[in-house]
């Protein structure tokens, strides 16, 4: 045997029992982040399939891989549409992760694997469909000829855009939507989740179920410091807890999302970080919280799943509408709410309506107006009540205007005193560069 050809089968032997050795580890030991990865990808997959009825190998492309790290163009997905799973693997092997859809809930991530005990929750009726031609009542679109023009601009609508809808004197006045996308299809809302999720705690405040003073509100704070947290502090991300919500590795907020059953027990066990209301932290762990804490006070756990058809989405119609559960049965309130462009200007409608709806107030008095009042610490930047400010965009904003913010573009404009809104849905990256204010200025100036 020549000396060369020893030197190449020694250089193979190693190369084969390091592939095993690297295989070998990414089954036993797989890095959290390359489990979060497939955590997302099932995630993402499940819900625009089971939830909008879409390709998967098209989500998985599109939404998952074109727009996220580049770790996850290496990820494949299995699809079981009887079981109601998606699993995602990077190579379609190693790190696996699972998602679950469950009737009414929307899809769960089940990061430990076990799909049947993520199975156990109780069903969710759904909602009857209404007639797509009403909205909310009567004619549903009544254009304007002058804001159709500006909503069929992409440099203003933006790339990746998939509905635009404008809403001014209670009727649609516009509406535009991308390639492969309709007013039938359900949308994520990202983190316009959170503004949802104190809409149903507005319901619970209107009945004396929950009042803003409330304080030692879970278990867990039960004889610490964090007793005195309370809850106007969560609903106005003033309460202390340290909470890392950084995207792109494994933080508190993606390790939440993606690798724990149990989101809020995760989040309950922060500590504090700062004295309650001393220090303004956006916390997607603080709105999974604000869930937990709302449907503990309802007590029955199958009347918890239920209320927001119940209290809020029933009420305004919102037949699309799915806030997704966690694999404990917790909603997840900070991210994950489905609906179409028509349902979410629903919600806008509710809220420039100062929460009445056909008559009935179904948050109390003041409530809404919290949406546009800045809370003490974060600079004129954030809201007491879960949203975002116009404060730093111009004289040319009104004052009373505030806004519903998700990761990827999503923004509903609310502009009270223009009985104005501007829904504007999409898959656009930060990276992109787009900035919706042009869009919300030029129709903002058209309704004046």
């Amino acid at each position: 045997m020549t000396r060369l050809r020893q030197v190449l089968i020694a250089f193979a032997s190693l190369l084969v029992v390091s592939l095993v050795g690297l295989s070998t580890w990414l089954i036993l030991a797989p890095p959290a982040l390359l489990r979060v990865g497939a955590g997302y990808t099932a995630k993402i997959v499940c819900s625009n399939v089971f939830l909008a009825g879409r390709d998967p190998e098209e989500v998985l492309a599109v939404d998952v891989q074109a727009p996220g790290h580049p770790l996850l163009r290496l990820m494949d997905v299995d699809v079981d549409r009887q079981a109601g799973r998606v699993r995602a693997a990077l190579l379609g092997v190693f790190a696996a992760n699972d998602a679950l859809y469950r009737e009414g809930l929307g899809c769960s991530v089940i990061p430990d694997g076990d799909v049947a005990a993520g199975s156990g929750l109780p069903a969710v009726t759904t909602l009857p469909s209404e007639s797509q031609a009403l909205w909310p009542e009567g004619q549903h679109v009544v254009p304007d000829q002058d804001i159709v023009t500006h909503i069929s601009d992409i440099a203003l609508t933006g790339p990746g855009m998939r509905a635009v809808v404008v809403v001014r004197g209670g009727r649609i006045v516009g509406e535009a939507y991308g390639s492969g996308f309709s007013a039938t299809t359900p949308l994520l809302g990202w983190s316009m989740t959170k503004t949802v999720n104190a809409a149903i705690i507005g319901t619970l405040l209107r009945q004396g179920r929950l009042s803003l003073a409330d304080r030692a509100l879970l278990p867990q704070w039960q004889g610490d410091e964090r007793e005195a947290i309370t809850l106007a502090h969560l609903l106005a991300m003033e309460d202390g807890l340290a909470f890392n919500e950084d995207y792109g590795t494994v933080t508190d907020v993606t390790r939440m999302l993606y690798l724990e059953a149990d989101m809020a027990g995760f989040s309950a066990d922060a500590p504090l970080a700062a004295e309650p209301g001393t220090r303004f932290s956006y916390s997607s762990g603080t709105a999974v919280l604000l869930s937990r804490i709302w449907m503990d006070r309802i007590g029955n756990p199958a009347q918890a799943l239920a209320y927001p058809r119940q209290a809020l989405f029933g009420p305004l119609g919102m037949s699309s509408a799915v806030l997704e559960a966690d694999a404990a049965g917790t909603f997840v309130g900070s991210s994950y709410m489905y609906a179409t462009a028509r349902d979410w200007a629903r919600l806008a409608l509710f809220l420039l309506r100062d929460g009445v709806w056909n008559g009935e107030r179904l948050v109390p008095e003041g409530f809404v107006a919290m949406m546009s009042t800045p809370n003490d610490t974060s600079g004129g930047r954030y809201s007491r009540m879960q949203t975002w400010l116009s404060d730093g965009d111009g004289p040319d904003l009104p004052a009373d205007a505030f806004f519903l913010q998700g990761h990827d573009g999503q923004t509903i404009a609310i502009v009270p005193s223009l009985d104005l809104a501007v829904v504007r849905l999409g898959l656009t990256p930060r990276r992109d560069g787009y900035d919706v204010m042009p869009l919300v200025r030029e129709i903002v100036g058209l309704s004046r």
